[in-house]
């Protein structure tokens, strides 16, 4: 079984339940989305170092994450990792259009959807009657995302 097969189960075990399956639809992207905004705008410091970038919109460490993030989903899955990639690019998309908001407006509007976000995810394992796949391994937290676009390649007939 390739890796990427075994996490998928892995993660579903304790995703079964159709109230917490649906809170997860909402609250993986919202936490994704949010989390990228927290990190925009953390201080680019080491990003800096090269002439020009600091400037740059996308110099932040939520594009590191990102990348960081691809070069995981890339090694477990080509097409998962293409499917990520759009939607990191709409993730991006979106922080580029909130970004005109302000600084500390877009950082408001990232902390009140984490935090709603993350309340729905307890929520629904609440309603499970599981913990989350993350509190047993870290990596988990990457194959939420993973887990709902394989939903979508299934529906569409596309293989991961």
């Amino acid at each position: 079984m390739r890796k990427i097969d075994h996490l998928l189960l892995a993660y579903g075990e304790s995703h079964q339940h159709p109230t917490n399956k649906a809170v997860h639809w909402l609250c993986v992207p919202a936490i994704m989305f949010s989390l990228l905004g927290l990190l925009w705008h953390v201080p680019a410091g080491p990003l800096q170092w090269l002439p020009g970038l600091a400037d740059q919109p996308l110099a932040n460490w939520s594009v590191v994450l990102l990348l960081a993030a691809s070069i995981y989903y890339i090694r477990l899955s080509i097409p998962l990792f293409l499917g990520m990639l759009l939607i990191s690019a709409a993730l991006i998309y979106g922080h580029l259009q909130l970004s005109t908001l302000g600084g500390s407006s877009h950082v408001w509007v990232s902390l009140g959807i984490f935090a709603v976000a993350w309340v729905g995810q307890f929520i629904g394992h609440h309603i499970e009657g599981k913990k989350p796949s993350f509190i047993k391994d870290v990596q988990f937290l990457l194959i939420g995302p993973a887990w709902l676009m394989h939903f979508i390649f299934k529906k569409i007939g596309i293989s991961y």
